[in-house]
């Protein structure tokens, strides 16, 4: 189990033992009745305690649900950003349960309130521009299918897979496991890199005095041994397209191999190497800068 699944357990039982304390308490004093539970009640004990109670038992089952929604891991990227923006909105649905259900308990009119709803809207919506563009923006993103939880993108110049989709930000986390929290109103112009299959690039030099077409001929066989080595990896055999560049001290050869994008970096390692291993077994070493002194 790991850590963060460990931690939401670790609350859960927590408020289930508060609740269930506070509720025996509560039953067997007689200062709860369950008939008159939601009722508006003047301030008092029995009035506090059925505060804690009604809050208790919302983040409880919370909690509950959320702990349930982590427990379920879809392999579908897809249904992994329902379940992610459900566990967030259901913190905000918890919220909103208990600051509303707490003013009745203290005897405040949830009527009034709702009757003035439309005069606290236009001030909340001048004040909380960004929220509210938070909270749109996420959900057309969620609708156009523009990116899901597990998929790598690239936002801003930073790149990591999204681990979650709140109503207010997208939280991506880099290969060095740093996360980054973004509101949803600040994903522009992102690149989903898991779309469609990448490729994965290798630059690899050779000696200027090189026979490069004999070389060219041993080609096909090396990348083919390189692929059957690699091919939980490789999407297939790697593609030599040619001369890259006619550098000072060699000629840059360059090669490709599609790959999955979480595959990107291991893979091009991994052709590096296998290419400049590859190469020594057929004579030919990797070059290095050089000095001609003339004199006369």
């Amino acid at each position: 189990m790991k850590k963060e699944e460990k931690r939401r357990l670790m609350k859960l039982l927590v408020y289930a033992v508060l609740f269930g304390m506070v509720a025996v308490l509560g039953f067997t004093t007689d200062l709860v009745d369950m008939a008159d539970l939601t009722a508006t009640v003047s301030i008092s004990g029995a009035t506090v305690l059925k505060l804690a109670v009604m809050i208790l038992g919302v983040l409880l089952i919370e909690n509950l649900l959320v702990l349930l929604l982590g427990i379920h891991k879809p392999k579908s990227h897809r249904a992994r950003s329902v379940l992610s923006l459900i566990s967030s909105l259901a913190k905000y649905v918890a919220f909103i349960v208990i600051l509303c259900w707490g003013l009745t308990l203290l005897g405040v009119n949830i009527t009034t309130i709702i009757a003035s709803v439309g005069v606290l809207a236009l001030i909340v919506g001048f004040s909380a521009e960004s929220l509210i563009a938070d909270v749109v923006t996420g959900t057309f993103m969620l609708l156009e299918n523009q990116y899901n939880v597990g998929d790598i993108v690239e936002v801003n110049g930073f790149r990591g897979t999204v681990t979650s989709i709140g109503i207010r930000t997208t939280c991506i986390t880099d290969t060095g496991d740093n996360v980054k929290i973004i509101n949803n109103s600040e994903m522009k112009n992102i690149l989903n890199r898991s779309d469609n299959l990448s490729r994965a690039v290798s630059d690899i030099s050779i000696p200027y005095q090189t026979d490069l077409e004999k070389l060219e001929k041993e080609l096909p066989k090396l990348l083919e041994t390189i692929f059957q080595a690699h091919t939980d990896s490789m999407q297939n055999v790697p593609t030599y397209l040619g001369v890259q560049a006619l550098e000072a001290s060699g000629i840059q050869l360059r090669f490709v191999v599609e790959v999955s994008e979480k595959q990107i970096f291991n893979v091009t390692r991994i052709m590096n190497r296998e290419l400049l291993l590859g190469f020594r077994k057929l004579g030919v070493e990797c070059p290095f800068p050089q000095l001609d002194v003339h004199t006369k």
